[in-house]
């Protein structure tokens, strides 16, 4: 069975984000490098943080979504769930021109995981 669409949909969504970690989680290990950091050990600690779940979200894209792996699902929905109160505090504090195109894209790929296609290419008929 081919890939549907709404999987690739899902899959890219948290590849996005996934991307958008890692590359803010690199930003941040470099300005920690070059700059001087107010505490060294939280900067520090946020860059792994970024780098780490980057990568873990570009995990849950390819090797869980894009394989159309079951396991991928949860991850990828927890994702979208976490980055929702994330966007709206971007909206509560002025920053709508990033919280509007985050709460875009979140709902986006809740919409992707949990479309019916999706479910039948990850589960099968056991849904």
């Amino acid at each position: 069975m081919k890939r549907p669409w709404s999987l690739i949909v899902a899959a890219a969504v948290v590849a996005l984000e996934g991307l958008v970690a890692l590359g803010l989680g690199g930003f941040v290990a470099v300005e920690s490098l070059v700059g001087k950091p107010d505490d060294v050990t939280s900067a520090i600690a946020e860059a792994v943080f970024g780098v780490l779940v980057g990568a873990g979200l570009l995990w849950v894209a390819w090797g869980g979504l894009y394989k159309k792996e079951r396991w991928g699902r949860a991850p990828g929905v927890l994702a979208q769930i976490f980055v929702l109160p994330v966007a709206w505090t971007l909206m509560q504090s002025g920053q709508a021109r990033l919280g509007i195109p985050l709460i875009v894209v979140a709902l986006a790929g809740l919409a992707a995981l949990l479309a019916p296609p999706t479910t039948h290419a990850l589960y099968g008929d056991e849904s």
